[in-house]
């Protein structure tokens, strides 16, 4: 298959999970027969178009142009992604398939899927509902509809877990059988090939103390202000743990301030953003890998802590609550409840044997969550719908439609040829006007066969 994949983010512009999820698929899928094209925002600094590990990247750049807002700017940035992709099918050929991640390629992928009657597949890997707890303005309730139509749409949507095919189904009426459940993956080796020097602890911590380490976006749903609120709690029991909180976004300097207010500042460091060396390298240094979501569609930062042999606590919600088994490979809090948050991680800092018990169930389940499975089991969601499609009524009028086009071309040539034989020879021209009108006849009938008629 002839794969597009469409996503506002990919790295090294990474904002979030999407793009770690995006990169990981199309990579795994590039080891098969499949020829993948992923279709992307780059930068200055990024090239236009490359290979990588066998994965076509095409990037561009939003237009320059200056924007009241970020839906704006969004309906401008599927603008410039669907003429990148018009310019790159006059060259390449049409696809098979064209992949849509979320909601800021939806505009693009469905218009791509309309101009060129290829199928549309989406995933939606989170909702503005589930982000929001509900719709309370009208740009949540302008991004939840684009999310709706983006599952209409499409021919098959994948979610990564059964909390987002429960959230699709309530929120947006999507049929059962249009739903499909496809989990996000990590990739184990990328954490076996570490090697951790022995300074590297000292940049964020002392030698006696035990790392309680949190990585992701600065916002009000991933919980870090919860994780906060325990530390106290945390540190009356265990003095030498060290809070570790690495990201950015909109709420770093409200928790900076929670911080500074509480006293905590020696007790909590803020790395900002950190690249994926650092992160893994924090992974296997820290102590316990904290996630206290209080909405999460998956959690893959939970598997990177599995892989790299970290014992996790998370918040039973959501994907997080599908993946850990309490007690078993991981350790799961009640949502929003610092208390609950403080005492499964103090239970990891100062009982080191049962740490180790998690930590062993947790690196046997992890490697259950393999990106090659993951492609094959996307790659399978792909034939089935190119095989639906190439029965459907859809595949044959495009087939139709292509037919005219070549039989009009071809009328247009043989008009031409026989204006300049009729001029010279200065004949009636009766045997041309008979051949056209035979294949406009032709034209009609086919097309009434093609609607059900005789």
């Amino acid at each position: 298959m002839k794969i597009l994949m469409l996503s506002w983010e990919y790295p090294p512009l990474s904002v979030g999970g999407l793009a770690r999820h995006v990169e990981d698929l199309a990579l795994a899928m590039a080891k098969t027969k499949n020829e993948v094209h992923v279709i992307t925002r780059g930068a200055e600094d990024t090239p236009e178009y490359e290979i990588l590990s066998g994965v076509h990247i095409h990037r561009f750049q939003p237009y320059p142009v200056s924007t009241p807002d970020f839906l704006t700017w969004s309906l401008q940035l599927n603008i410039k992604m669907l003429e990148f992709i018009m310019r790159l099918i006059q060259v390449e050929g049409s696809f098979d398939i064209v992949h849509a991640h979320d909601w800021l390629a939806a505009f693009a992928g469905t218009a791509i899927k309309h101009a060129y009657q290829i199928p549309l597949i989406a995933t939606i890997h989170a909702t503005e509902a589930g982000r929001n707890h509900g719709l309370h303005n009208d740009q949540q309730r302008y991004i939840s509809s684009i999310e709706w139509w983006l599952t209409y749409e499409a021919w098959k949507v994948i979610v990564c877990s059964k909390h987002m095919r429960t959230e699709l189904k309530n929120i947006f009426n999507v049929p059962e059988d249009k739903l499909e459940i496809i989990p996000n993956g990590v990739d184990v080796d990328k954490f076996k090939s570490l090697e951790v020097d022995q300074g590297f602890k000292k940049r964020f911590a002392a030698d006696y103390e035990k790392i309680v380490f949190f990585v992701g976006r600065l916002v009000q749903e991933k919980g870090v202000q919860v994780l906060i609120q325990s530390a106290p709690t945390i540190l009356r029991a265990y003095p030498n743990a060290k809070f570790i909180i690495a990201g950015k976004g909109p709420m770093s300097e409200e928790l900076k301030y929670r911080v500074k207010i509480m006293g905590l500042e020696e007790k909590v460091y803020f790395a900002g953003y950190i690249d994926d060396e650092t992160r893994n390298k924090l992974y296997s240094t820290a102590s316990v890998a904290v996630f206290p979501s209080l909405y999460e569609p998956f959690g893959i930062v939970a598997l990177e802590g599995m892989a790299a042999k970290t014992p996790v606590v998370v918040s039973d919600v959501g994907g997080l609550s599908e993946i850990i088994t309490h007690g078993v490979d991981g350790l799961k809090a009640y949502p929003g409840n610092a208390n609950s948050l403080a005492n499964n991680i103090i239970r990891l800092l100062t009982d080191e044997v049962y740490a180790a018990q998690i930590e062993k169930k947790a690196s046997q389940l992890v490697r259950t969550y393999d990106w090659n499975t993951i492609a094959a089991d996307t790659l399978d969601i792909y034939s089935k719908v190119l095989d639906e499609y190439r029965r459907s009524p859809w595949k044959q009028s495009n087939t139709f439609g292509r037919v005219w086009d070549f039989a009009l071309s071809k009328m247009n040539s043989r008009e031409k040829s026989s204006g300049m034989e009729y001029e010279k020879s200065g004949g009636t021209g009766s045997s041309h006007e008979n051949e056209r009108y035979d294949l406009v006849n032709y034209r009609i009938a086919s097309h009434n066969r093609g609607e059900g008629g005789e």
